[in-house]
């Protein structure tokens, strides 16, 4: 089986990172309140945007500010490498992620670092995957997982199987195509019914 995972918010925990250096970007850079919208909800992975409010230029601000400690500092979810190491016996696993590279390049280089700490398990990795359907479709993947509903809801309607990572972010959507899970074990019980074949 190969399968597509997503990074950021599904391996990682990136919003419990991400959301005290915005709250202190906006703070203290931008001298705005850090009060948000408690029930903010978010289709695609710029939730941090949204939440915040920034503009086209306090967001590219921000993020070439704390990019490389974000990814750098980010802790894994709880049993995600124990599962991964499972996956992985049989498995192909494809981290596509919509990480960008900066203009010193060295995303890549920190990502995978990272990955190494952490001791993930991986085939491939692929970054800036902002069309996700796309390596979905060139990779024939068999199951795709990630925190965002619109990639999960996309990739479904190609007849791929998706479970989306429960968050804060994406509760108000649903899709009977769409597999919601809420933690690596649970992933890991879903994927052990797809083999048996069970819905």
């Amino acid at each position: 089986m190969k399968i597509g995972i997503d990074i950021d918010d599904t391996i990682s925990e990136t919003y419990e990172t991400l959301f005290p250096y915005a709250q202190k970007y906006t703070i203290e850079d931008l001298g705005k309140s850090g009060k948000i919208e408690v029930n903010q909800e978010c289709l695609t992975h710029f939730y941090i945007e949204a939440m915040h409010k920034w503009n086209e230029k306090e967001d590219n601000e921000f993020w070439n500010k704390y990019y490389k400690k974000l990814i750098t500092e980010v802790n894994i979810k709880t049993f995600a490498k124990e599962t991964l190491e499972k996956l992985h016996e049989n498995n192909k696993i494809i981290l596509i992620t919509a990480r960008w590279e900066n203009e010193n390049g060295t995303i890549e280089k920190l990502t995978k670092d990272w990955l190494k700490q952490k001791e993930v398990p991986y085939d491939e990795l692929i970054l800036n995957a902002t069309d996700k359907v796309k390596f979905a479709k060139e990779h024939n993947l068999d199951l795709f997982i990630d925190d965002s509903f619109a990639n999960c809801k996309n990739i479904s309607e190609l007849g791929i199987k998706t479970f989306l990572m429960d968050s804060r972010m994406n509760k108000a959507y649903h899709d009977e195509k769409v597999k919601r899970v809420f933690s690596w074990p649970h992933i890991y019980e879903e994927y052990e019914k797809l083999l048996k074949g069970d819905k």
